[in-house]
């Protein structure tokens, strides 16, 4: 009985002993894969503070970058912050940071989007025709900017730092982000516009050479419609007019805006990137709501600085519904 008890006991213990092991194998891996993620997170807000700095920087002195150069520089940032939002998206969040995770991807998608939409309009604003509402349109993406700001100094950040603490992982807190600087500065309208308008060639000289755009095609929801006649259109959900643009001169075009308007009403707008010289680009625009019956589209290309001829730039067509 004795030999059996010691048996049994050593065998308890070994037991134990083999639990114990693989908590910890456990344990030390869930500490590794937290540290990680938030080394992982420092690397990328670390790298977009970088960004800000030298999108912000550039914009409150563009020193003597011409309107081409300050519309590159700004393409790059774009890159620079559509790689990081990608990389956020691509985190595995370990353990108890699912929510922290949510909160990052989020602020990034703002970012993303806001400096999307800045790059699209940049062109336009630092030229002459609709370069007021195109300044306009920069100055409201600079709120995504705050509401990222918040999100991740409010949510993301302490989150990430609590679940850090609550696993006794001292030394990995997450830094401080804050992508719009001087406070609600660049939210001002006035402020963008005065920033806009220093860059040298602005105000709406033009880039040397040839200048003209030119309405292509104008497809809803595979049929083309045909100018000044009357085309019949299926609808099963949502309509969708693919309005192409061709740039006629010999000068790379950037955000080049597109809007269509039904009977008159409500204009829709979208935005063409980038048009290279003698090459025809396209964009979608939904009809929300779509319309019903007989209407009346009307089409048009904004013009851009420097262009001399615009009546190829806009067309109306009847389209019937059904």
């Amino acid at each position: 009985m004795l030999r059996r008890g010691l048996a049994l006991g050593g065998g308890l213990l070994v037991v134990v002993l083999i639990v114990l092991g693989v908590k910890g194998c456990l344990d030390a891996r869930a500490h590794r894969a937290l540290s990680d993620y938030a080394r992982d997170v420092s690397q990328i807000v670390e790298e977009t503070e970088q960004t800000s700095k030298t999108f912000f920087g550039k914009l409150e002195d563009p020193g003597t970058l011409s309107v081409t150069e300050f519309e590159t520089e700004v393409q790059a940032e774009r890159s620079a912050i559509d790689n990081q939002a990608s990389r956020v998206d691509g985190l595995s969040a370990p353990g108890d940071m699912g929510s922290a995770q949510e909160a990052l991807e989020l602020a990034y998608q703002l970012r993303s989007s806001a400096m999307a939409q800045i790059a699209a309009k940049i062109s336009t604003a630092l030229g002459d025709a609709g370069a007021e509402q195109a300044t306009a349109a920069i100055a409201r993406q600079m709120q995504k900017f705050f509401a990222s700001d918040v999100i991740y100094e409010d949510v993301a950040r302490p989150e990430i730092d609590r679940v850090l603490a609550a696993n006794d992982i001292e030394g990995s807190d997450v830094p401080e982000s804050s992508f719009l600087p001087d406070g609600t500065k660049w939210l001002d309208e006035s402020e963008v516009g005065a920033a806009l308008g220093s860059i040298s060639g602005s105000g709406g000289e033009a880039t040397p050479g040839v200048h003209g755009l030119g309405l292509g095609g104008v497809i809803v929801n595979g049929s083309e419609l045909v100018a000044e006649g009357e085309t019949s259109v299926v609808v099963e959900e949502t309509a969708e007019v693919e309005v192409q643009v061709e740039n006629q001169g010999d000068s790379t075009e950037n955000g080049v805006s597109v809007s269509v308007s039904v009977d008159g009403g409500n204009t829709l707008e979208g935005t063409i990137d980038t048009i290279g010289a003698g090459e025809i680009a396209s964009v979608t625009i939904p009809l929300t709501p779509t319309p019903k019956g007989e209407v009346t589209l009307e089409v048009d290309v904004e013009t851009v600085p420097g262009e001399q001829i615009s009546e190829n730039n806009e067309a109306s067509y009847t389209v019937v519904f059904e």
